[in-house]
């Protein structure tokens, strides 16, 4: 296999990035990344830590995640799994990467910056759903923030209905589980009493 090693060879491959790959991003949000934003219902957010790294959904109406100001960002966590993987890491790496995504469009808008956690209880208060706060608000210091052309959702036609999976196709989180589990928790059970936990959880 032949690998590339170094930065230069890097660039001989694929060249130097145009005007308009470099004049997008900023340290700071204009009105137009804030627009992107407030219509996306999906982030991913990355993180690093001792453990190594993690990248995880994050999903509400949207608009969830709130601009502050120009360059903060409040993204408030919701009840789940209680890992806790992503918050582990900003507590010994307080970087992180969000990779936003709007159902429909083939623009994404990617931050990276710098996290702290809030259990302020205004705060949390403040992003409530359904009577329930939320458990931990990161607040996100800018360093950069620029759209991504939308080559790869459209080379992955993503967002066209005619090629989405049929979810039966796939195996489900109780067959999963019980793969991994070697047959400690019942697939079928779980996969059964879902909806009604997913429902009572949510928030």
């Amino acid at each position: 296999m032949t690998t590339l090693t170094s930065v230069a060879e890097l660039e001989a491959l694929y060249g130097r990035p145009g005007e308009s790959s470099l004049v997008k991003e900023l340290d700071h949000l204009i009105p137009e990344y804030g627009a992107l934003i407030a219509a996306s219902p999906f982030v991913a957010l990355a993180t690093a830590g001792p453990e190594g790294l993690d990248c995880s959904p994050r999903g509400d109406v949207p608009g969830f995640v709130r601009v502050r100001d120009a360059r903060t960002l409040l993204l408030p966590d919701r009840r789940g799994n209680n890992r806790t993987d992503s918050l582990r890491n900003v507590l010994r790496d307080d970087r992180v990467g969000l990779l936003f995504m709007i159902p429909g469009s083939g623009t994404t808008l990617r931050v990276n910056g710098r996290a702290t956690i809030s259990v302020d209880a205004g705060l949390c208060s403040s992003f409530a759903v359904e009577g329930k706060p939320a458990r931990s608000v990161l607040v996100i210091a800018i360093d950069a923030v620029y759209f991504q052309c939308a080559r790869a959702i459209v080379r992955s036609e993503l967002w066209n209905p005619a090629l989405h999976v049929e979810p039966k196709s796939l195996p489900t989180p109780g067959r999963i589980l019980e793969e991994t589990s070697k047959r400690s928790i019942d697939g079928e059970a779980y996969d059964a009493e879902w909806p009604s936990r997913a429902k009572a959880t949510m928030w």
